[in-house]
């Protein structure tokens, strides 16, 4: 779920029964948003109430009995009189189990009473989330803005139009394809986060994507339980290392000195933290088709460039290859969600980097080239010849071939 289009998807499940619940790293907006709904809410004369569970009052209240929630809303009496109580409880991680004082909630007053929470890390991680509140709640996960978002935060409407234009018109040229290459550019270098898009000076931009980076590793590490923290923050930098390659657990468990089994579950961690996504194969009966380890990308690539100390325009950089892939992933993220997602590799090298899976046995490839002169379509005749249903092109930066597609009009 993108930033600007939240609060709609949201306004549009509250007539829903089950709880909202509203994931997605620090600092992207999910306490402004709800707010936002409040103010929606109260527009609309419904009975709507906010809470913080960073409170600790009204914390330790929780903490006794979820019952205790009604200690701290007026109009209790509308769940009587048959009306709906909406409650907004912001960072509701923070409390001790938060997974059952949900279930509790849902299964004694739904639907009278709707709840709409917001939640990090420390909430998603818990492994009982997903059986426990099977059918009593819907999850929206929030991500950084994507590059239309970032364009508006920065108040470029025109270039935002222009960009439109681009992707649907295939003949259609223009006059600002290097303005919007360059904030590309900038883009990819720092990323979606809100406020990193509003500093207006690089070093101000660095400092803020700093002390984002030490929150995570930091808080997230500590909330979760991480007893080496130092080697946590080492995988994270890995990772970024590696971007859009495989990752092979045995080797970094070699390379950390940790157990393969903490080696997975500090990857857990950095995915349900949402730093990484890991993005796995695309399998059939294909002879050769064996691999089975996933690929690594970054939610955000202004994250991945902290980790690597790395903000260097994209096109001076050793590494721009990786990071173009990776800032196509946030693309088609943004499109057809993670899940959609997969590539393709045999054992013998062959690969694609991206094979979107829409329908059974249909969908789209993509393989991505910084430079489009590079790509070769013979080179993937196995693919296309055993995946019909997914037509392959390539995604390159700049040049715009019949084959290809410039990543502005993608």
């Amino acid at each position: 779920m993108t930033r600007l289009e939240g609060l709609s998807i949201l306004q549009k499940h509250l007539k829903k029964p089950q709880h909202t619940v509203l994931i997605g790293a620090r600092q992207l907006g999910k306490t402004t948003l709800v707010k936002q709904l409040v103010q929606y809410l109260q527009e609309k004369k419904e009975v709507v109430h906010f809470i913080t569970f960073e409170n600790p009052t009204i914390l330790n209240a929780i903490n006794e009995h979820p019952n205790n929630l009604f200690n701290f809303t007026t109009d209790i009496a509308a769940i009587a009189d048959g009306q709906t109580m909406f409650v907004i409880i912001d960072e509701v991680q923070y409390a001790n189990n938060p997974t059952n004082f949900l279930k509790f909630l849902y299964d004694e007053y739904s639907p009278k009473l709707k709840l709409i929470v917001t939640g990090s890390s420390a909430f998603y991680i818990d492994r009982d989330f997903k059986d426990s509140l099977a059918g009593r709640k819907k999850v929206f996960e929030l991500y950084p803005l994507n590059f239309d978002e970032f364009l508006q935060f920065k108040s470029e409407d025109t270039l935002v139009k222009e960009l439109q234009q681009l992707r649907t018109r295939k003949d259609y040229v223009g006059t600002k394809q290097q303005q919007l290459n360059n904030l590309l550019n900038e883009y990819v270098s720092y990323g979606g986060y809100p406020a990193v898009v509003l500093a207006k000076k690089n070093e101000d931009k660095e400092e803020l994507l700093k002390d984002l980076v030490n929150s995570f590793m930091k808080k997230d590490a500590l909330e979760a339980g991480v007893k080496e923290e130092v080697k946590f923050f080492h995988l994270a930098k890995i990772l970024a290392e590696q971007v859009g390659n495989l990752v092979n657990q045995n080797e970094l468990s070699n390379t950390l000195k940790l157990s393969v089994g903490t080696i997975d579950n500090y990857l857990y961690l950095l995915q349900k933290t949402f730093i990484v996504q890991l993005i796995q194969p695309k399998h059939s009966n294909v002879r050769k088709e064996l691999t089975k380890m996933p690929k690594v990308y970054f939610n955000d690539t202004g994250l991945r460039n902290t980790l690597t100390n790395n903000y260097t325009n994209l096109n001076d950089r050793t590494d721009k290859g990786n990071l173009f892939e990776n800032a196509v992933y946030t693309r088609l993220r943004y499109l057809y969600g993670i899940d959609a997602i997969k590539y393709w590799r045999t054992a013998d090298g062959n690969e694609v980097d991206f094979v979107i899976e829409k329908n059974l046995n249909e969908g789209y490839a993509y393989e991505v080239k910084f430079n489009d002169a590079l790509y070769k379509p013979t080179k993937y005749k196995k693919f296309t010849e055993a995946y019909t249903g997914f037509p392959l092109q390539a995604i390159s930066i700049e040049k715009d071939k019949t084959d290809t597609i410039q990543m502005l009009r993608f």
